[in-house]
């Protein structure tokens, strides 16, 4: 039985909006230091021998955990088992427990592993077919199946499912009166992470009269969903000009000054001609 995303993720919870990069304080770049390890971190020959007497969930579980603290092969054996799990396993608390985590990562592998987890355990699909069923309730549907409409779409799209439809599809909910319509199409755009879905997402952060929905927006082009790093500085020359419009209030500025923070992994002042500056001198 599909789970639904408003009873399973609380708002705001999809995806936290932390920074993207380590800093320190001069602006530099860090290297993280995770600190002595305690094996060397390989799903082992004993670990795929012990997966054969799993059950499909306790094979996701424990591949998903594994895939979060960097496992060498987990995300591998994600990728080839998560279409076979369709139908075999559902998005339990514990399940649930470690996407919220995954998806957080700092590692885009970990990320696609995750939704490659969640769209089995949503019972999708991956075929045009599941995007014909799911059209109808993502643009007329009542509230709560139009967002988990929406949800599955961009999922299913990040996964090469008719990425450009299912943009399209996004696309037409982004201006609806509902605020929690607006609120899961922002997250099926960030999720979706197409080079199309960058557009949509400057003008929400700039344009949504909802401070929430704005936030949002800003949050899947700086840190969350499944923009990469090179798709998020895309986003720095819009940016850039929207820390000069003063018809912005002081909030949504503020956010576009942390996203290019977040983005550039530099720690400049909420100064547009500092950031012009160094915008000039990194290119």
């Amino acid at each position: 039985m599909r789970t639904s995303v408003i009873a399973s993720l609380a708002a705001g919870t999809v995806a936290i909006c932390i920074p993207l990069h380590a800093q320190d304080l001069s602006g530099a770049s860090a290297k993280v230091d995770r600190g002595a390890r305690a094996s060397a971190s390989v799903l082992s020959d004993h670990h795929r021998e012990a997966m054969k007497s799993m059950t499909a969930q306790q094979q996701a579980e424990f591949l998903l955990e594994r895939s979060i603290n960097r496992y060498r092969g987990a995300n591998e054996e994600i990728l080839t088992r998560a279409p076979g799990w369709l139908g075999a396993i559902q998005a339990t608390p514990q399940l649930e427990s470690l996407f919220r985590m995954a998806i957080n990562s700092d590692d885009m592998r970990v990320r696609e592993a995750a939704i490659e987890v969640n769209v089995s355990a949503r019972g999708l699909a991956r075929s045009p077919a599941t995007i014909d069923r799911l059209e109808p309730a993502a643009r007329s549907g009542a509230q709560g199946p139009r967002a988990n409409a929406l949800w599955d779409i961009g999922l299913l799209g990040n996964r090469g499912i008719q990425p450009d439809r299912a943009l399209e599809i996004i696309r037409g909910s982004i201006h609806d009166p509902n605020e929690n319509v607006r609120y899961w199409a922002v997250e099926a755009l960030a999720f979706l992470g197409t080079d199309g879905a960058i557009e949509p997402l400057l003008e929400i952060m700039h344009d949504d009269r909802s401070a929430m929905i704005r936030e949002r927006a800003a949050c899947g082009l700086a840190q969350s969903g499944m923009l990469n790093e090179r798709q998020r500085r895309q986003a720095v020359p819009r940016l850039l000009e929207y820390t000069e419009d003063y018809s912005l209030d002081s909030e949504t500025r503020n956010w576009v000054f942390q996203a290019l923070r977040d983005i550039t992994g530099q720690t400049l002042p909420p100064d547009p001609s500092t950031w012009r500056l160094w915008h000039q001198q990194a290119r």
